[in-house]
């Protein structure tokens, strides 16, 4: 049985930034779920557990001999651990793409210092603008290849707490005993892409900026069937 994609965006952008892979995907014969974790950072701490419960949420009625591979952009990568422990259903493969790795041993910082350095001045009553006014626009446009998705990403962008960046996600012993890969789309994601290779997790690269998978739906959607296994 193929698996069912679970395609996992950051909760500082939303599920549109997987909506395009989604299509493909579907259109290619493949079954996709998107989950929304537009809600993990409302409420009180710790934060975490609502992105596991979207996830469950999202996939009610499926079977649960249903085979997933989990996919996970971003921030969304140090999630990924309780949310593969939080699911009945069996996980095939898990594919990390441009995103933040979850510690080896030990729960994980969602920001490391230097981040929260950056971020605690952007705070207004303990709450961030939205990311893409985090940075200059020419850090921004790049990622973009027409206005359309560009506004749809923006618009649909949450304010998250300061205390959402704060926070530790803890690592559940076993996680990780199905096979595991990374996507590389470019910087400052390489050493992480790396760390992946030392774990023994397969590598791929496909050029591009962050948002990558909004540009090139289509050959994203490729390394996700290739790195999944799911190319018969």
């Amino acid at each position: 049985m193929q698996p069912l994609f679970v395609l996992v965006h950051s909760p500082s952008v939303g599920p549109s930034t997987w909506h395009p892979v989604a299509e493909w995907l579907t259109a290619a014969g493949h079954r996709v779920r998107v989950p929304s974790l537009l809600d993990v950072g409302t409420g009180e701490p710790p934060f975490w557990p609502r992105a596991v419960a979207a996830v469950q949420d999202v996939l009610r009625g499926i079977p649960a001999d249903q085979p997933l591979a989990l996919v996970a952009h971003s921030n969304a990568g140090l999630f990924l651990p309780s949310i593969r422990a939080g699911l009945a259903n069996p996980v095939t493969a898990s594919v990390f793409v441009d995103a933040a790795l979850p510690a080896r041993t030990g729960p994980t910082p969602v920001a490391p210092p230097e981040l929260l350095d950056f971020l605690r001045p952007l705070a207004v009553n303990g709450t961030l603008p939205r990311w893409t006014d985090w940075w200059d626009e020419a850090d921004i446009a790049p990622m973009f290849s027409e206005p359309t998705m560009r506004r749809q990403v923006t618009d649909e962008q949450p304010r998250l707490p300061l205390a959402y960046y704060e926070q530790h996600v803890p690592v559940p012993d076993g996680w990780d005993d199905h096979p595991c890969s990374y996507l590389l789309f470019g910087p400052p994601y390489e050493d992480l892409a790396a760390d992946a290779g030392e774990r023994g997790w397969r590598v791929a690269h496909l050029a591009g900026a962050h948002l990558h998978q909004t540009v090139d739906p289509a050959g994203t959607a490729r390394h996700l069937i290739e790195l999944t296994g799911c190319e018969g």
